[in-house]
């Protein structure tokens, strides 16, 4: 007896914690519940969830408003007297606690529960709206109990306040929402309740005395990555140029320009937020800083060709003139014609210089000189002609590049017999009309001619250079002369 008085206790303390939830609009909740920031009310704490080994002694646990209980692994639990998921009949007579089923069908007899309905008997027919819980038992939200409706259909029962009598003559919810019969403002969003009902703020709002204000998202975390954009009841976050949001709507992440939208005309680089242009050797970037100018080398500097600067396309070339050719990529070198493009005739010798070459006659000698073994033209002695002229004449060749640095050695003259007792002197005899040369003895027998004033070509000077040689005790005088061509170069290259 005192076994099935525990069992129905406990049955009614589950059924009216069941029965009496009630909406709480402040953050302090009693033991066995925590704020629920969401739905602004108080929720349950499923201890048998969070508590390890809340039970002893092989007892399983079960949840319930404001605590748990711990029964036996056997038994069944009917809350609002449904039937078990597995109903077991108990035999005629015996008393439910042998079944290991906690029934409420004691409870019947008090009419209105605090929560509100009516509680059916042990008999009652499991209705549409049963719905099977956690450790195996039944959940009715809006129970019926058959037993009680009356005989008489018009027969009106009494309900617990937000409820109301339906159809079937039993106590329902009453849907203040979808009725209308609420007082939430219009800023507001009604919540249904059992019983009751709640005036919540939107998502995205939260409630400042009666008002719901906007929460600003943007300084509360978690924070966007670079920018943050609040909005009426949400936010949205924005990257900086050269970023775009990761799926994740948070996160920025590097766009890389030069695989999306290459804008350069020649090299990418990617860099974080951004991108640079860059041009190939010989091009420079334009002002935009996308597209490639060319380079005119040749305007930069008047030094990087000897000659002449072309300027091309991403780079620039060296010319020189006629009669020379590029070395190095940018000197130039005088073309030795006499080698390689000989015109001169068979009784012509070819002479180069600087820039050209020339045709002399081999035999240059004129009457009364003739040409000796030793290519120079001797005067002869019995020729009377002689007496007057220098005894023998050499004729010499030589070019120098037009603008020399002067003062400057260009030729040497020197005795080729030595006589003794005999005194030499040196004297430029013709060609130096305009004092271009000088010529100074370095020995008895030799003498250097000197360039003292810059000759510019092409020009072709012929000076002549004579020795003459006197015996010391006056028994003869002689004299030699030679003939020396300078061909002076169009370039000073």
């Amino acid at each position: 007896m005192l076994k099935a008085l525990f069992l129905t206790m406990l049955t009614l303390a589950l059924v009216k914690s069941q029965d009496t939830e009630e909406t709480i609009t402040y953050t302090q909740c009693t033991d066995g519940y925590e704020w629920d920031p969401v739905r602004q009310q108080c929720k349950d704490i499923d201890e048998c969830d969070i508590v390890p080994d809340a039970c002893k002694g092989g007892m399983k646990c079960v949840n319930h408003y404001g605590g748990y209980l711990c029964l036996p692994k056997t038994a069944q639990i009917i809350v609002n007297n449904e039937q078990p998921q597995q109903e077991t009949q108990p035999a005629e007579g015996t008393s439910g606690a042998t079944t290991g089923v906690v029934a409420a069908s004691s409870m019947a007899t008090s009419g209105v529960l605090p929560g509100g309905g009516f509680v059916a008997s042990a008999a009652a027919v499991a209705g549409p709206e049963m719905q099977t819980g956690r450790n195996n038992f039944v959940i009715r939200r809006n129970p019926a109990d058959p037993q009680r409706i009356p005989s008489n259909p018009s027969h009106r029962i009494q309900c617990a306040a937000g409820y109301e009598q339906s159809e079937h003559n039993v106590c329902q919810d009453i849907d203040e929402c979808t009725a209308g019969t609420h007082n939430c403002r219009a800023d507001q969003v009604c919540i249904n309740l059992r019983g009751s009902f709640a005036c919540q703020c939107p998502p995205g709002y939260q409630k400042r005395g009666d008002q719901c204000v906007d929460i600003d998202e943007c300084t509360i975390p978690p924070y966007c990555h670079q920018r943050c954009v609040n909005t009426p009841g949400s936010f949205y976050c924005q990257c900086s140029p050269g970023f775009q949001l990761a799926a994740n709507n948070y996160t920025c992440v590097d766009i890389n320009e030069c695989d999306a939208s290459n804008q350069c005309a020649q090299q990418c680089y990617n860099i974080l937020g951004s991108f640079i242009c860059q041009c190939n050797q010989g091009y420079e970037l334009s002002s935009d800083r996308l597209n490639c100018e060319d380079i005119d080398e040749c305007r930069t500097s008047s030094y990087l060709c000897q000659y002449q600067c072309v300027n091309e396309p991403g780079k620039f070339s060296c010319m020189c003139p006629q009669g020379y050719q590029v070395v190095r990529s940018r000197t130039c070198q005088d073309i030795n014609e006499c080698e390689t493009t000989n015109e001169c005739r068979e009784d012509e010798m070819c002479w180069n210089y600087h820039g050209g070459f020339r045709c002399y006659p081999r035999n240059p000698c004129q009457d009364p000189y003739i040409l000796t073994p030793e290519n120079r033209c001797v005067c002869p002695v019995s020729n009377a002609m002689c007496r007057e002229l220098p005894q023998s004449i050499v004729y010499k060749y030589m070019s120098i590049r037009s603008d020399r640095s002067v003062p400057s050695d260009i030729f040497q003259i020197q005795a080729t017999t030595i006589y003794a007792n005999t005194i030499n002197t040196f004297r430029i005899k013709s060609g130096n009309e305009n004092g271009e040369f000088y010529l100074r003895q370095t020995s008895p027998v030799s003498a250097m001619l000197v360039l003292v004033k810059s000759l510019s070509g092409p020009r072709e000077h012929i000076v002549d250079l004579e020795m003459l040689t006197v015996s010391s005790i006056g028994t003869f005088r002689t004299s030699s002369v030679l003939r020396l061509t300078i061909i002076v170069g169009p370039f000073s290259f």
